[in-house]
């Protein structure tokens, strides 16, 4: 991101959340690239690399509108979750692998119906409060209310339901605070997929509670069923292979 000096003498303390949310900030003067403002990385991030992917800014809270300066001056993916920035970092075969089958399976089942599976890069933007407005990618969702498409291709609505594959710079985040953004925005039914542990955990998700969790092993189980579309399961052999 490119930003003039008066800019950046006028607005220090946005582009400074930018920076720690990972952006390389140049400072330019008469046309010319003259300063850099990025993050100092104080730790070895082999040792603590999910902490590196989270950056909160000094007040605790990046709004919805400095995110979306963020994402269209910047070609790095980002995710908005209560007021903290997390750059998405580039995904392991494994995850690829598991997403891969899960998007073929997905497909075949939705052709024809209604609803629709997509997969991530896909921005859905959720109101958790008036003043907490997130902004998330999961790996794959699926949408019913394609009416809440614009006329630019933004989705301004609520998926029926999302999986997020794990890795290990995302486990917390997802296994926490999606679950309850998800669980508090309306998302019926969210799946979460450990090639890890090779386990699969699907919740129901009813008025903005948890009504039950489903749990599937490779050891134990054939298929990872859901509960809100009946007959669509996913081989779990062919998921974890």
């Amino acid at each position: 991101m490119r930003v003039t000096s008066t800019d950046m003498q006028n607005n220090f303390g946005k582009y400074l959340k930018f920076a720690e949310a990972n952006e390389e900030i140049i400072v330019t003067r008469n046309g010319k690239d003259v300063a850099k403002l990025s993050a100092f990385n104080g730790i070895d991030e082999s040792v603590l690399r999910e902490e590196a992917l989270r950056y909160e800014a000094g007040d605790g809270w990046v709004t919805y509108e400095e995110f979306l300066e963020l994402t269209e001056a910047s070609e790095q993916r980002f995710e908005l979750i209560d007021g903290v920035v997390y750059n998405l970092a580039s995904p392991s075969y494994k995850h690829q692998h598991a997403i891969q089958e899960l998007i073929g399976t997905f497909y075949n089942w939705f052709k024809g119906q209604p609803c629709t599976p997509l997969t991530s890069p896909f921005d859905i933007t959720l109101e958790k409060e008036k003043t907490n407005i997130c902004v998330v990618q999961p790996d794959l969702l699926v949408i019913c209310d394609k009416d809440q498409i614009d006329a630019k291709g933004k989705y301004k609505g609520t998926p029926e339901l999302t999986v997020e594959v794990l890795s290990p710079s995302t486990r917390s985040k997802d296994l926490i605070r999606k679950l309850d953004l998800y669980r508090k925005c309306g998302i019926k039914e969210y799946w979460i997929v450990d090639p890890m542990k090779e386990q699969v955990m699907i919740y129901s998700l009813i008025d903005s509670e948890i009504a039950d969790i489903a749990y599937y092993s490779n050891t134990g189980e054939q298929f990872a069923e859901s509960q809100l579309f009946k007959g669509l399961r996913v081989s779990m052999r062919d998921l974890f292979a």
